[in-house]
């Protein structure tokens, strides 16, 4: 299909609700009614959204600090001990997510744009919390090379359940290391919750490869789940102009950029010639033009019954949270709900089963409380 038809398309969504969301109010889409509740509006760039036992709420700022909602009201107080980060651009303090068995072993992993020399690089690490502090600090893995460039980070985290880790890394702007197995940018990677290298990753014995790569052929994957039910990992990545992806991520495949694409460079300019190509990945889902995919989870409360099994993506660009139906892991039809509440950076299910949202410039934390 020519590119410039693409651009034409518009496949298989819905609009719902072109007013801007106000807090306080009910909002009706397909097939869910809600509350819109926003708890503050007092930060920056929400990117990431952990859930502590004990009720508190952890936010991580991209410029570097981690804040604290308590009680359903964002505290002065910040976590200390967070470490260092490049912010540049895109870089900075990121995911935040707590370890499957934290209730045991108290690990809160991180991922940022770490500092050195040359710029800085996508890193995860895992620390413990003893009152507002991080203690027992631990650098898992660090993406090399690193840059200068403040462009496509990545860094998503996700846990199987089953003791292994998997996060994302960007290409860092420069679209050939996607495809270079000698480097971890443009790539998903797999490890031991530890920080250990797993024996049956595909790379493993692949003279030259990184060993931590999953998967590869990835442009910027911010939005990261996996489906314990299925045992499938989803991610979406930013496309250019237009091409964001939503993929259905295997071991030791190769999801095509630059190679294909079903985008165009900035400047109008094609990238690639060919969407398609043996041995290469479709998406399960592609979006034309970009809604600048940032932030993912499923559904799987009670609290929101037509919506369980869907994906929830959020928007930067678009600047609203996408519902995604899918069907034995194919793409059904998409519903595009809270239009204009600004650039979406995490959406997350926490563990009594709401659906928070947070948003960037101004930092937003919002909460979705059904109504039947």
């Amino acid at each position: 299909m020519k590119k410039a038809l693409i651009f034409l398309m518009v496949i298989g969504f819905a609009i719902v609700g072109k007013a801007q969301p106000v807090a306080g109010s009910t909002i009706t889409t397909q097939k869910q009614k809600f509350v819109f509740e926003t708890i503050t509006s007092e930060l920056q760039s929400v990117w990431g959204i952990a859930f502590l036992p004990d009720g508190r709420i952890l936010l991580n700022e991209k410029g570097g600090e981690i804040r604290i909602i308590k009680d359903g009201k964002l505290l002065t107080e910040k976590i200390s001990g967070v470490p260092k980060v490049y912010t540049n651009g895109q870089g900075g303090l990121m995911d935040i997510q707590l370890h499957p068995d934290y209730a045991k072993n108290g690990w809160i992993y991180l991922t940022y744009a770490k500092p050195d020399g040359s710029g800085g690089g996508t890193v995860i690490a895992r620390a413990k919390l003893q009152g507002n502090t991080l203690t027992n600090f631990e650098e898992l893995f660090k993406a090399l090379p690193t840059s200068s460039s403040g462009a496509h980070f990545g860094s998503r985290i996700v846990f199987d359940g089953k003791g292994y880790i998997f996060f994302s890394s960007g290409e860092r702007g420069k679209k050939e290391n996607a495809q270079d197995l000698t480097n971890h940018l443009g790539k998903i990677l797999r490890l031991h919750d530890d920080g250990r290298v797993p024996k049956d990753n595909p790379f493993v014995n692949t003279p030259g490869a990184k060993p931590e790569i999953w998967s590869y052929g990835h442009r910027n994957p911010q939005g990261l789940y996996f489906d314990k039910a299925t045992n499938t990992l989803w991610d979406h990545e930013h496309g250019p102009k237009g091409g964001d992806e939503l993929n259905k991520v295997e071991k030791g495949k190769n999801y095509g950029w630059p190679v294909i694409t079903w985008g165009i460079n900035y400047d109008g300019k094609p990238i690639s010639d060919i969407s398609e190509k043996q041995g290469m990945e479709q998406p399960v889902r592609y979006w034309v033009p970009s809604i600048a995919p940032c932030g993912m989870t499923m559904v799987t409360s009670d609290k929101y019954p037509n919506w369980k099994g869907n994906l929830l993506v959020g928007a930067l660009a678009f600047q609203l949270v996408a519902r995604v139906e899918l069907a034995n892991g194919k793409f059904v039809a998409e519903e595009r709900m809270l239009e204009k509440i600004g650039r979406v950076r995490a959406v997350e299910q926490s563990p009594d089963g709401y659906i928070y949202v947070t948003t960037e410039h101004p930092g937003t934390v919002n909460r979705l409380v059904p109504v039947k």
